[in-house]
């Protein structure tokens, strides 16, 4: 077998639909296997994939084991050359796997192959590609200035050597991850993927970012939100320099002080979120039962003409490619207001996200 795609769920059963569809569709032409680990989730997440998929290969964990353990579980069983990492509230192009394997096996000595990442308003992600975060990095990184903590020097559409990619998409050869043993379960979340990407980079591989392909990451990584994830991204950077660096006393004393100063922070993080006047619908035809529940009035359109202020496109997938979707989101000009949610084909709700900073919204209807 060539491929298999691990997706590790915890609780987000419809974004999970979402992205086991779009990852069936880019699929086809691969021979492949899904497989979906769930972190006992309280939804029914599960219950919906045995239902809707029921050919992936679903495995329920008695308890929440984090991050690294349950995709370390996952590889265990998987039966491909090639893993693939992927969060459950991504949505991936037709062509990602295809491409991202033809990039691979071309490349000799490769590590993990990453790619470009946006939010659900086309806004590339900068934590598709880091730099290994030294002390002074984290401090910066923790007090919400970045620039240092990403791999600016390469393009957002380039191709090139980047050490430390997210988690949310790690496209590898099975062996190299079995080579380094996996991710360290020492991490429960955060931190899990830099340790990842520096161990296999430290052991001779280079890692690759792969700016032609794009996909939607819905929830991205979001700078510092409360002293909550600056005490768990701290955490998870003591287990990091503990393993590969010397400690730091001085680090130590900096980072107690930028979780007291977060809260200073704060305003500046905050955004808003403009009330949406518009609805137009992406599509063939118009989906009553959707109309009927928005309480407004669909515009259709078979094509994207224009990016209008204030309007939210609604993107058929039963019209739409993937591929096609991830174009009109990911070209959206910079200063527009519009917003996206994505209709998936054969399911009864819609979903998108307005920024990275949270996890996005559904709206279900009937289709009675």
């Amino acid at each position: 077998m060539k491929l298999s795609v691990i997706i590790l769920n915890y609780n987000v059963r419809h974004f999970l639909e979402l992205c086991i569809k779009s990852v069936e569709e880019a699929l086809i032409y691969i021979d492949s296997e899904i497989i979906v680990i769930d972190n006992l989730s309280k939804d029914d997440s599960c219950a919906m994939v045995k239902r809707q998929f029921p050919k992936i290969k679903l495995i329920e964990n008695s308890e929440n084991y984090g991050f690294s353990k349950g995709n370390n579980i996952a590889v265990k069983q998987a039966k491909g050359q090639y893993i693939c990492i992927l969060n459950p509230d991504t949505v991936v192009a037709e062509d990602t796997f295809v491409t991202l394997l033809k990039f691979s096996e071309e490349k000799k000595n490769i590590g993990i192959v990453g790619c470009r990442l946006i939010d659900g308003q086309g806004r590339f992600l900068p934590e598709s590609k880091r730099q290994v975060p030294t002390p002074t990095v984290a401090i910066k990184k923790m007090l919400g200035l970045t620039s240092s903590y990403y791999a600016k020097e390469l393009n957002e559409n380039s191709i090139g050597p980047v050490t430390v990619f997210v988690g949310a998409f790690m496209f590898l050869r099975k062996s190299v991850y079995e080579e380094v043993k996996g991710f360290d379960e020492d991490y429960f979340m955060y931190g899990e993927d830099i340790d990842l990407s520096y161990k296999i980079n430290q052991a001779g591989y280079d890692n690759m970012y792969y700016g032609a392909a794009s996909i939607i990451h819905y929830k991205g990584e979001s700078t510092l939100k409360d002293q909550v994830y600056a005490k768990r991204f701290y955490g998870a950077m003591q287990i990091f320099y503990s393993k590969h660096f010397k400690s730091n006393t001085a680090f130590d004393a900096l980072v107690w002080l930028g979780i007291k100063l977060v809260p200073l922070f704060q305003n500046s993080l905050n955004h808003k979120i403009k009330k949406n006047k518009n609805y137009v619908l992406l599509s063939s035809e118009i989906n009553k039962h959707l109309a009927q529940t928005l309480k407004h009035q669909l515009i259709l359109q078979s094509s994207m003409e224009e990016y209008k202020d204030d309007t939210e496109y609604i993107l058929d997938n039963n019209h739409l490619s993937f591929r096609s979707i991830i174009e009109i989101i990911s070209n959206t000009p910079k200063n527009c207001s519009a917003t996206f949610k994505i209709l998936p084909k054969n399911s009864n709700f819609i979903l998108g996200s307005n920024s990275s900073k949270s996890r996005g919204a559904i709206i279900s209807f009937d289709n009675n």
